[in-house]
This record gives C-alpha cells, structure tokens and sequence, in this order.
C-alpha cells in the first residue's frame, strides 16, 4: 500500500501544478489577439498541459486515491473526514472539467471571460487543496 500512496501523491502533485498554472495561462492568453501568434502558442500550450499532464495526473489520483480508500476501509466506514475530504475532490474534478471547457474555448477563438476571471478562478484550487489536506491530515470532522 505504501507504493500505492506514493502514486497516489505523485499524481495530485502534478495535477495540482496543472490546475494551478492552467489558469495563469489563460490568464496571459485572454490579454492576446485571437488568431495571433502568439495566442496560437498558448492555445498547444494549453492543449498539451491538459491532455498529456492534468488529464492523466486526475485519472491516476482518482485511481490511486480509491484504491487506498478501499484498501483502508475507507469506504465502508464513511468517517466523516473522509465524505468532506471526496466532497473537496469532486469539486476539484468540476474545476478541471471548466478548464477543459475554457481550453476549447480558446482553441475556437470564442473565448468570452476576462484576465480578471482568470485571475480568480486561479484560487479556487488553492482553496480546495487546503480543504483536501486539512480534512486529511487535521482531520477536524473526526479521526479514524
């Protein structure tokens, strides 16, 4: 199981540098010309950071990450942490889906939303990632 929790980390790691730098780029390429040289460079920036890295990285966190719950027993006693911990995950899962939305957004030039929303949606992960480490580590919803 020790092997299993090291993948299961590996994968968040990189999934969260996903969900963290994926905005900041859309970010920069919402202030560019569509059609652009330079928007056409963030567009196989984007598409290669969700498709070969984030995508992935989700895939195998959720893999790993249920694998130790059922290995655990997780699963079967539904502690309280636990439940905050998956409701954390599933919302994390939501905001890598929107991206995904606004990366095909911006391969069609269709792109609506400003630097400014970027910019804030770039916190929501934070946000979530430290629901997901305090429900893990402090636990404040019960032990176990």
């Amino acid at each position: 199981m020790e092997w299993v929790k090291a993948l299961h980390v590996i994968s968040i790691i990189a999934w969260m540098a996903g969900l963290l730098y994926l905005p900041r780029i859309f970010v920069y390429h919402s202030e560019t010309e569509a059609g652009s040289r330079q928007s056409e460079t963030f567009k196989i920036m984007e598409r290669r950071l969700y498709r070969a890295i984030m995508t992935p990285a989700m895939a195998s966190s959720w893999i790993f990450g249920i694998w130790l719950a059922v290995g655990s027993g997780y699963f079967v006693s539904l502690q309280f942490w636990f439940l905050s911990k998956m409701v954390f995950v599933i919302f994390l899962s939501i905001v890598h889906v929107f991206l995904g939305k606004q990366m095909r957004s911006f391969a069609n030039d269709k792109n609506l939303k400003n630097a400014r929303f970027f910019r804030i949606l770039n916190e929501v992960p934070t946000v979530l990632m430290i629901g997901i480490v305090i429900a893990v580590i402090v636990r404040p919803f019960g032990s176990g």
